[in-house]
């Protein structure tokens, strides 16, 4: 297991040697206030916009790799750095900060999720109004060669190999509306104790992942609606050591406007 999923004391002892992203709307981090020495970048900023998305400068809803080496260079992030995100919804927004920086180049072993969310780091750590002004970077991002993204076409064939095991991390009543043929589902959030705002017990979450049959023998297969969910599914597993992953960026949006079948409960 790596640690790629941390919690609020191991960043407050290593503050002063990683760079933390803040990726809740600004009025929050601004309003709420936030981990000192942390940086904003929304959520919705390293989304792929329509005008991104028609130009073909991204795959899926990833913004495309100017947009996200430009929000890195702002925020004064290198490629070098060890990044910590943060969300104020169980890890699920700033999850898929973490994947786009991994799937843009930065090392994963250079990427990590803090436990619990803000309120964990709110708990028992002080917070700050101040905003800092870090000095511009050269932050550069290309698209993985060696990737975890898949398309269309590799969903389709793997729906008919007994090895991977195709996953929707959509609640339940997405899925029994409609899902890609022989997924299973595991809501993203069976993961998270609500209590905590954390990841359960390891014990517990290796549990769950076994009885589903995702287990890190075969190769699992991840997608959602917008490659949102997934994302935090995929720090989990990456985080307990599992290593063939495939991620389907496009996911359900993508296969429907494809015209691939669905199944429905």
């Amino acid at each position: 297991m790596t640690n790629l999923v941390v919690s609020a004391s191991w960043l407050a002892d290593n503050l002063d040697s990683v760079r933390v992203v803040d990726v809740r709307d600004a009025w929050e981090y601004d309003g709420i206030g936030h981990v000192p020495g942390a940086v904003n970048i929304p959520f919705d900023s390293f989304r792929a916009t329509e005008h991104a998305a028609e130009a073909g400068e991204g795959s899926g809803m990833l913004p495309g790799e100017d947009a996200f080496a430009t929000l890195m260079r702002e925020a004064g992030i290198t490629r070098e750095d060890h990044v910590v995100a943060y969300d104020d919804d169980h890890g699920v927004f700033a999850a898929r900060f973490l994947v786009t920086a991994y799937l843009y180049g930065h090392s994963i072993d250079r990427l990590h999720l803090l436990d619990g969310d803000f309120s964990a780091w709110q708990l028992e750590h002080e917070t700050t109004s101040e905003t800092p002004s870090p000095a511009s970077t050269d932050y550069e991002a290309t698209l993985r060669e060696e990737t975890p993204l898949v398309d269309t076409d590799a969903v389709a064939a793997a729906t008919d190999d007994p090895e991977t095991v195709i996953v929707d991390t959509r609640e339940k009543s997405e899925y029994d509306e409609g899902h890609i043929p022989g997924a299973i589902r595991l809501d993203w959030r069976e993961l998270v104790d609500d209590e905590t705002r954390g990841l359960k017990p390891e014990s517990a979450i290796r549990d769950i992942l076994g009885d589903a049959d995702i287990v890190p023998e075969k190769r699992i297969l991840l997608y959602c609606n917008t490659a949102r969910r997934i994302s935090h599914t995929y720090v989990v597993l990456r985080h307990l050591g599992y290593e063939d992953l495939a991620f389907y960026e496009g996911s359900l949006t993508e296969w429907e406007a494809a015209g691939r079948p669905v199944e429905s409960n």
